[in-house]
C-alpha cells in the first residue's frame, strides 16, 4: 500500500490502541506484588552534579512488562484492521511485533530525559515542582515526553506522517493521563499527576 493510501488516523488508532493494551497489562503488572522484584533503578544509584540521574521511580520494572505487550497488542490490532478496512501500515506478522517493540521502548525511553532534568532541579521523584511554572511545564512535559517517544521509535520501522503524530499527540497525552490516575488509585504512584 502506498504511503499516501495509509489513513493517519487509523494509523494513529493502531499505535494508541496497542499502547492502551500494553498500558493495561503495564497497570496490572505494578499491582502485582511480583512485580516489586524487578525494581532496579536504571541509573544504578549513579549520580551527576551530585544528584540521580533519573531517581528511584525509574526501574527494570517499567520495561518488563509493556514491550512485549504492546508488541503482541501492535501484533494482534495490526492483523486485524485491514480485514475491518482500516488502513495502516502494511507488515508482516514479525514486523507488527517489532514495531510494537521498538514503539514502547522509545515511550519508555522518551521519559528519561525528563527525570534526569527533574532531579538536577531538585524536584524529588513523585513529586512536583515546587513553583507553580514549574508544576506546568512538568505537567506538559510528563505528557508528552512518552508520546513523543513512542513516535520516535515508531519511525525508526514506519514511516510516520506528520497526521499520524498530531493525532498521537493529540490522543496519547489525555490517554497518559488516565494511566496516571489508575497507577495511582492502584497505589503504584505517590500522585495522580
Amino acid at each position: 500500500m502506498e504511503p499516501a493510501a495509509l489513513s493517519p488516523l487509523a494509523c494513529a488508532g493502531l499505535l494508541v490502541g496497542s499502547f492502551v493494551v500494553g498500558g493495561a497489562c503495564q497497570s496490572a503488572w505494578f499491582a502485582h506484588p511480583l512485580s516489586k522484584r524487578f525494581t532496579r533503578p536504571l541509573d544504578g544509584g549513579h549520580t551527576f552534579r551530585g544528584r540521580r540521574l533519573f531517581g528511584d521511580n525509574k526501574t527494570t520494572r517499567g520495561f518488563v512488562v509493556i514491550v512485549p505487550a504492546t508488541a503482541l497488542a501492535m501484533a494482534g490490532l495490526g492483523t486485524a484492521a485491514p480485514r475491518l478496512g482500516l488502513a495502516v501500515w502494511p507488515s508482516t506478522l514479525p514486523g507488527l511485533l517489532l514495531l510494537g517493540a521498538v514503539s514502547a521502548l522509545g515511550l519508555m525511553l522518551g521519559e528519561l530525559p525528563n527525570s534526569f532534568v527533574k532531579r538536577q532541579l531538585d524536584v524529588e521523584p513523585g513529586a512536583p515542582p515546587k513553583h507553580r511554572l514549574g508544576r506546568v511545564i512538568s505537567a506538559v512535559a510528563d505528557r508528552l515526553d512518552s508520546v513523543v517517544g513512542a513516535l520516535a521509535g515508531a519511525s525508526l520501522v514506519v514511516e510516520l506522517s506528520w497526521k499520524t503524530a498530531l493525532f498521537c499527540l493529540l490522543i496519547g497525552p489525555p490517554i497518559h493521563g488516565l494511566f496516571s490516575v489508575l497507577l495511582w488509585v492502584l497505589g503504584v504512584k505517590k500522585r495522580a499527576g
